[in-house]
């Protein structure tokens, strides 16, 4: 994954026009998101500390699973991206 100016996108995703998940989806998204972590160190696919910051601020934005991947592929300019999504395409720092 690129790596992303972290304030940045949260400024973004705070501007955006949202349903935020409540206090219970977020401790569900939280448990999803470390099965899925530890999954990924299992396979050798271990997050960078840019990564980690990433998924934490999407849980403390309180961003549907859902919304973080329409965002991710918003910041990574893909072309299935939804381009009315508010979010400005990052470059990547390698």
């Amino acid at each position: 994954m690129a790596h992303f100016d972290i304030e940045a996108v949260r400024a973004e995703v705070r501007a955006m026009d949202f349903v935020r998940g409540t206090p219970a989806d977020i401790a569900e998204w939280r448990m999803a998101n470390e099965d899925s972590r530890h999954n990924h160190v299992i396979e050798n696919m271990i997050p960078t500390p840019n990564e980690d910051a990433f998924w934490e601020m999407m849980l403390e934005e309180a961003v549907s699973p859902p919304l973080v991947t329409q965002i991710l592929l918003r910041l990574l300019d893909h072309p299935d991206a939804d381009r009315s999504l508010p979010i400005t395409p990052m470059t990547a720092h390698v």
